[in-house]
């Protein structure tokens, strides 16, 4: 079983940029333009890794590590996230604390990158980040327990086995709380409208760009594919809820979970296509509806 499991962190490492691509092609068709091809991502990585890096004198080894940091960190996660109903690779009690504090280590390096560089403006990108984050995290915690409670599990890898379409007959509106908490934190750890544009250049309102302004070549290489790969995770976490039970055979299960993460990534287009980005002070807001999600449906599991 666990050698399943380690097909969901090839299968990231290897389809992940593909998302950012059906997200392009999706908002392309709704522009009416024909947009970029659907494996840019992947010319654009292979560019930018066979590139030789800058760095500025006033910088040091944090600003080298902070996107090897984040992609490592993801690394990791995909060891213990399951892939729909594919069990991970790693399963043990309380690994949805380590999911958390995982994702809280990457934005740590990457919030320390962006500071180790002196520059105004990125200092106030990783303020920003920093601010939503303490509104995000807490609906992240909050949620996961909601459903280690409910499925009476203490892994990931349990808790999503136990999701089936009779338990979403048992608890429709809980799944449905988690399931719109669970989208909120996706765009906006993800940085995607209504949070944030990730395709302006407009320093006074990019959030996550605005952070990685000085980093290029291999650095930015890492940091564009450690993107496409937290789209993923915090995807699987969204299409986790929704899958049909497993299968039985392991590499069914495997591909209805690529293809819920694909269709999360139309998803994404149609919202983006569809809704204008949120002022600065209407997203705390947003995140704290996002909480409150989370807190009604763990108090449903009291029932």
């Amino acid at each position: 079983m666990r050698l399943a499991g380690w097909l969901h962190p090839i299968l990231a490492l290897l389809l992940s940029p593909l998302l950012p691509g059906v997200i392009n092609r999706v908002k392309a068709f709704f522009a009416g333009r024909q947009g970029p091809p659907l494996l840019q991502p992947y010319y654009d990585l292979i560019k930018l890794l066979q590139k030789g890096a800058v760095y500025s004198g006033t910088t040091t080894w944090v600003f080298r590590a902070g996107p090897v940091v984040n992609l490592a960190v993801l690394s990791l996660v995909l060891l213990i996230l399951p892939l729909g109903r594919v069990p991970s690779a790693v399963a043990f009690p309380g690994d949805l604390i380590l999911l958390a504090y995982l994702l809280v280590l990457g934005r740590f390096f990457t919030v320390l990158a962006a500071l180790d560089t002196g520059s105004s403006f990125e200092g106030m990108g990783a303020s920003r980040e920093l601010q939503f984050a303490v509104f995000a995290e807490p609906a992240l915690l909050v949620g996961l327990g909601a459903l280690a409670r409910w499925t009476n599990a203490s892994s990931l890898s349990g808790m999503f086995a136990d999701l089936s379409p009779a338990f979403w007959g048992d608890s429709l509106p809980l799944l449905v709380l988690l399931a719109s908490a669970f989208l909120v934190l996706y765009l906006t750890e993800n940085c995607r409208i209504p949070v944030d544009d990730p395709t302006t250049h407009l320093e006074l309102t990019m959030i996550h760009e605005v952070m990685v302004l000085d980093h290029g070549a291999v650095d930015f290489g890492f940091i564009q594919w450690a993107a496409a790969m937290k789209l993923w995770v915090l995807g699987i976490l969204l299409v986790g809820l929704v899958l049909p039970g497993a299968s039985g055979w392991r590499g069914l299960d495997a591909l209805a979970g690529v293809v819920g993460l694909l269709g999360v990534a139309v998803l994404t287009g149609v919202i983006e296509s569809i809704m204008a980005r949120l002022r600065l002070l209407r997203v705390p807001q947003l995140l704290v509806g996002a909480s409150v999600a989370s807190a009604l449906a763990l108090l449903l599991t009291f029932r």
